[in-house]
Parts: C-alpha cells; sequence; structure tokens
C-alpha cells in the first residue's frame, strides 16, 4: 500500500442485510466515498443455508403505506414484492439481495474474504484475499452464521448444529434437538413433519414463556402455530431440563439429562445453541460484555478503537438484541449519519430512513411491550 493509494470514508465488511443495508445508508450520505468486501458472493451466508430453511419474519409488501417489509434493508423494496413470497428461503432473500445492491449501484467486491485488520494512520488497512484497502471507517457486518455454537458439555462433538445441513437431513426414528429456542422448535418440526419422533431439551423451556412481546426472547407466532401443529401429531416431547452429556449407544446416542435420565437418539442429536458475534479478523477490536457479547457505544461503535462499528444480529445494548433484521436495520442510518458527520458531509438525506421507520437513534424508545 503506497501513500498515493486511495483512502474510503467508509468500508463495509459483508454483504448481508447488514451489510448491504449499511452500505445503502452510506450511500445516502452525499459524497461519501466507500465500499463493500465480500468473502464469497452477496448474500453467501444465505446461499449457505440449508434448502428447506426460511425467514421466521414475514415479508409484506406495505410501504406504501409506511409499514416497510419486516426483511427489507431500505425504505423503497419490499422482498415480498420482489421475490413473490412471504417467507423467503436463503436463496430467495440472496437473490433479493443482489437485486438491491444492482439497482442502488452499490459497489461491491467479492471474492475478497478479510485475512487481516490493522489500525493505520489514516484509519484502518484490511488485508483481503484481493488486496488491501485502506478506510477512515470500518464497518464489520460479517453476520454469526460463521461463528456457531456448541453446547459446553461432554461429548458435543457428537452432535449436529442446527445450521448445518446434515442437521435437515431427513432421518427417521428418534431424535434429540439440545435447545429449544426458535432454531431449535424450528428444525423439531421440520423433523416431525418428515416422520421422526423428537424430543427438544431446555432447561429455560421457552416454549411456555408468555410474557413479554419481544420475538427475540419468546417464540414467534409462525413457530408457535407450527409447534402445535408438531405436538398434535404425538410425536413431539418438550422435556424442561438441561442435556450434561452425550454418549455413543449402540448404532446411535444417548443425551443424559440434569434430572438423571437419558434419552436416545438414532441419528447424532442436533445441537440448536444459537451463535455467537462472528467478530473474526477484527474481534481484537472490540472490548467484550460480561456476557461475551461485543461492548459498543451508544453509536454502536467500539469502546476502545474509534471508527470502527458493529452492523447486524450481533447489536446489544442493555438487554435489547437486535437479531431480526427488523432491529438491526434500525442502526443502518445512525452509523451513515455518525460517519458522514465526521467526513464533514450533509446526512439531512438519512432524515428519508427515519421517516419510513427505519432509524431508530434513541434506544431508550426500544423494548416497549404491547399491551394486548
Amino acid at each position: 500500500m503506497t501513500s498515493s493509494s486511495p483512502v474510503l470514508d467508509a468500508l463495509v465488511i459483508g454483504a448481508g442485510p447488514a451489510g448491504i443495508g449499511s452500505a445503502l445508508a452510506l450511500a445516502a450520505v452525499d459524497g461519501l466515498t466507500f465500499g463493500v468486501l465480500e468473502r464469497g458472493r452477496i448474500g453467501q451466508t444465505f446461499l449457505d443455508w440449508p434448502a428447506r430453511q426460511s425467514f421466521l419474519t414475514p415479508s409484506f409488501t406495505g410501504n406504501g403505506f409506511g409499514a416497510t417489509d419486516l426483511n427489507a434493508i431500505h425504505p423503497e423494496t419490499s422482498p415480498a414484492f420482489s421475490l413473490g413470497t412471504d417467507y423467503p428461503t436463503g436463496s430467495q432473500y440472496a437473490k433479493y439481495l443482489r437485486s438491491v445492491v444492482k439497482h442502488f449501484r452499490i459497489p461491491v467486491m467479492d471474492e475478497a474474504e478479510v485475512e487481516v485488520v490493522q489500525q493505520h494512520i489514516d484509519g484502518f488497512e484490511v488485508f483481503s484475499a484481493r488486496g488491501p484497502v485502506l478506510a477512515r471507517s470500518l464497518v464489520w457486518a460479517g453476520g454469526e452464521f460463521a461463528h456457531p455454537l456448541s453446547p459446553r458439555i461432554p461429548g458435543a462433538a457428537l452432535t449436529v448444529h442446527s445450521s448445518s445441513t446434515e442437521a435437515w437431513e431427513e432421518r427417521p426414528g428418534e431424535l434429540v434437538v439440545i435447545g429449544g429456542y426458535e432454531s431449535g422448535i424450528d428444525i423439531a418440526c421440520h423433523h416431525v413433519a418428515a416422520g421422526a419422533t423428537v424430543t427438544v431439551v431446555d432447561d429455560d423451556h421457552p416454549w411456555d414463556a408468555q410474557t413479554g412481546s419481544d420475538p427475540s426472547f419468546r417464540l414467534a407466532p409462525r413457530s408457535r402455530m407450527r409447534l402445535s401443529d408438531a405436538m398434535a401429531t404425538g410425536r413431539l416431547r418438550l422435556v424442561d431440563a438441561r442435556a450434561v452429556r452425550v454418549k455413543p449407544a449402540g448404532e446411535g446416542f444417548t443425551v443424559r439429562l440434569s434430572d438423571g435420565l437419558s434419552l436416545p437418539s438414532t441419528a447424532p442429536p442436533i445441537a440448536a445453541t444459537g451463535f455467537g458475534p462472528g467478530l473474526g479478523p477484527v474481534g481484537h477490536l472490540f472490548a467484550a460484555r460480561p456476557d461475551g457479547w461485543p461492548e459498543l457505544d451508544e453509536d454502536d461503535q467500539s469502546t476502545v478503537v474509534p471508527g470502527v462499528f458493529l452492523s447486524g444480529p450481533a447489536i446489544r445494548h442493555g438487554g435489547l438484541k437486535f437479531c431480526f433484521v427488523y432491529k438491526f436495520r434500525q442502526r443502518f442510518a445512525h452509523i451513515a449519519g455518525v460517519i458522514g458527520e465526521r467526513a464533514g458531509k450533509d446526512t439531512g438525506a438519512l432524515e428519508a430512513w427515519r421517516d419510513a421507520g427505519m432509524l431508530t437513534d434513541d434506544l431508550s424508545c426500544c423494548g416497549v411491550e404491547c399491551a394486548c
């Protein structure tokens, strides 16, 4: 990298909904220079989804009446409109992302997996398979899919994570799913529909959660409907206990529970135990909260390295989780506004995002519960 190399105002890493959404907001700031680096193709994480997995949040075209599609990443777009479906699959949503990039002419460099990120006199130097890039600000939007978490129990290596293609393959007989939140119920219902007898174990028993309206802490309506249908078959059991060990047993497996019981599983048990923050090469640029998630200031910026922002489902503020598209998209325009103001640019155009319900800069208003 020479001293004559151009320095971008901002570089976004990741071309999923968080990355492309952040880039769209940056594009609304007149005169701001930016680019996007993607490890594979646009929407690669969604292309990597198991074929039978789909969104938990519905898409519906209500943009003209001030109700932006829940899965949209720009106020003037709607996956429901462009894809003609309400619960997109991974490949469908990747198609939506590609169409948005093409329509708004977002500069994306694909096949550019980031290997190293270093602080530089001009901001940051990012090294990828396609060469180095200099930028004054950095937006990490790498997502969580590349950071699956296994249960911290003996025999965890014998399980398969719910995000893997293997976990979605049909498997007759008895099956144990460890974890009863959205991903656990999703894959359990999938296997019940395919004919398996499934037991879901989770000592948090999230299927019983009746308080609060935030779907980050209770099952979404679609999941509850599917759960009801699966329970009606008589082949789904929900157990309020914690898995403590997985062991081989004959041609199958046994899952030992905290209450002393053991459950047989014909196929490898499925670990629906979620994901970590997935910070990869920028992990050293963030401090960690006591719960392990990245510590952020009120602008979604690292508390230890100014100029590094986080965009996507790993955002946490207090007890707030931003793990759905309709949540973390609220911060795209805010981050772009902070970067634009530091660069001395006019950020007034971002108010259109606020008008569309896609800009939240007052976090105290988040987390309000429904009355009924």
